[in-house]
């Protein structure tokens, strides 16, 4: 119940209700903040919006509706706390995309998400021009530190990685220096993610990867201050967590006013 909505707002008040932004920004999840209208039965009419995807500015109206005042402010909260949240995500990821114009590389998720909220806040990602990473466990390999170290070996860990899975499913491993990285191009992975390694390195491993159908993806602690020089190291892919865990809220408002 909305106690304070219920004791002060005539039962069948209506109002325009508007979203305004207060920042420069892109929009995700404008679906979901007009379904949290529809669920509390706002009787939404007149409905006006940008898309998802879409470049907002400060000061102009995202969307627009007319509605019952008691629902639309009953709603209010959990419409824009979703729609703030994702279009934080897009705009940071549009951010990151940025950095990297010049350089034939894409911005990648990871998998450092809300609970329950991985689908809309991919969705946010690419939304902001970036690309996803594997879904979850099931739908990639990714061999990391601690599959080789129970493995024996990269090249083990690749090699049983191959006999498991089909033909169409890739193989990435990580790596942490340049002797490893030479190991994993040794065998038939298909990717291979760059962790924690200085400019340097990534250039060299890009080097050592010529010849080799390979991807290179760089990983661990990118920020919008350095993502540009990674990108220009060779690298074909950047993935960022703090796009997905890190992305301030959008900040936008909704008001209504009176017919």
């Amino acid at each position: 119940r909305d106690l304070t909505t219920e004791l002060t707002v005539p039962t069948l008040s209506t109002r325009t209700a508007t979203l305004t932004a207060k920042q420069d920004g892109i929009l995700s999840g404008i679906e979901l903040y007009r379904s949290v209208f529809d669920l509390v039965h706002a009787e939404v009419s007149d409905w006006q919006s940008m898309e998802d995807g879409d470049a907002f500015s400060n000061g102009e109206t995202v969307a627009s509706f007319n509605g019952l005042t008691r629902a639309t402010l009953t709603g209010e909260r959990t419409a824009l706390n979703f729609l703030q949240h994702l279009s934080g995500i897009a705009t940071v990821t549009a951010r990151y995309v940025a950095a990297v114009h010049a350089n034939p590389v894409r911005i990648c998720d990871t998998r450092k998400t809300t609970p329950l909220l991985r689908n809309l806040e991919k969705q946010a990602v690419r939304h902001g021009g970036g690309w996803n990473h594997r879904q979850a466990l099931y739908d990639g390999i990714l061999i990391k530190e601690n599959h080789i170290q129970a493995a024996g070996s990269i090249t083990q860990a690749v090699l049983q990685a191959q006999q498991g899975s089909h033909h169409l499913l890739n193989i990435e491993v990580e790596v942490t220096n340049l002797i490893e990285c030479q190991e994993a191009l040794n065998t038939s992975a298909g990717v291979i993610m760059l962790d924690n390694m200085s400019l340097d390195d990534m250039k060299q491993a890009v080097e050592l990867g010529r010849g080799h159908s390979i991807l290179f993806e760089a990983s661990g602690n990118v920020t919008l201050d350095t993502v540009a020089d990674i990108a220009a190291t060779g690298i074909n892919i950047v993935s960022v967590g703090a796009i997905t865990h890190s992305a301030p809220s959008a900040d936008l408002s909704l008001t209504i006013s009176i017919h």
